[in-house]
């Protein structure tokens, strides 16, 4: 593996939900573009497995099997990559939960609270570790938290997931204006329908399937996992220096029509 060329060099990203779906697709990438990549993800055999990739192509990747649910394994996370690579200069704070399913009020307390922990307090947690190493760094950092559409709009997804969505663009927001003048750009991904593990269950292998998750959009298909981690590799690279506070969508064009 080269790195001589890649936007991310010498830098080091922690990367969230980073075991499959774009969170895998991302740390391979940012790998191959020359960043020391700290993976986070609960399921340690499938973290391992894209770790093992990486390193296969000489990158260097830290796996650290843990829940963003978890202020601790969080923090654990974002100490060893300290640790092990001397800076934490960008996050990608991808991991999600939740997307179709019952009606608002046939939802229970459960199914509530699973969707909003993992999108909101995930993300809360994160970026409230991430952040006080950033500020200590002169040259500040990144952050790009995976929203989506739902962020924006009632996309058919359940109540909870679009909720939990709009509130990630908050934190996002809110954290570009905080931390701006510390160096910090934080900005959000507007996802669109991705062909994710995730999203796997909802299709059953027709293309009545993908129509029904992309008729708003302009482009009729899924997107690539790559396709969002691009999106995030630019955020997170010095190409995108006056970018902050955005809602970046990277949806087919499903926002624009």
């Amino acid at each position: 593996m080269s790195h001589i060329a890649g936007v991310l060099q010498g830098r080091t990203v922690m990367i969230t939900g980073a075991s499959s779906g774009i969170g895998a697709a991302a740390a391979r990438l940012f790998a191959r573009e020359g960043a020391a990549v700290v993976l986070l993800a609960r399921r340690k055999d499938a973290l391992r497995e894209v770790a093992e990739t990486i390193r296969a192509e000489r990158g260097r990747v830290l796996a650290v099997p843990g829940d963003v649910r978890s202020p601790e394994e969080v923090g654990e996370a974002v100490t060893r990559a300290v640790e092990e690579f001397g800076t934490l200069d960008a996050a990608f704070n991808n991991a999600g939960s939740g997307a179709f399913g019952p009606l608002l009020h046939e939802l229970d307390e459960g199914a509530y609270d699973t969707v909003m922990d993992v999108n909101v307090r995930g993300v809360w947690n994160c970026m409230r570790r991430q952040i006080p190493v950033m500020l200590r760094q002169e040259h500040g950092g990144v952050i790009v938290n995976t929203s989506s559409v739902a962020g924006h709009s009632a996309t058919g997804a359940t109540a909870p997931y679009i909720a939990a969505k709009h509130a990630v663009l908050g934190l996002t927001r809110a954290a570009a204006a905080e931390y701006g003048a510390a160096g910090i750009r934080v900005n959000a991904l507007m996802v669109g329908a991705t062909r994710t593990p995730q999203l796997e269950p909802y299709l059953d292998g027709t293309d009545a399937a993908v129509e029904r998750l992309t008729r708003r959009a302009v482009q009729k298909r899924l997107a690539d996992p790559e396709e969002i981690a691009q999106a995030a590799l630019w955020l997170c690279s010095g190409r995108a220096s006056f970018v902050t506070g955005g809602a970046v969508a990277v949806d087919g064009g499903w926002s624009a029509v």
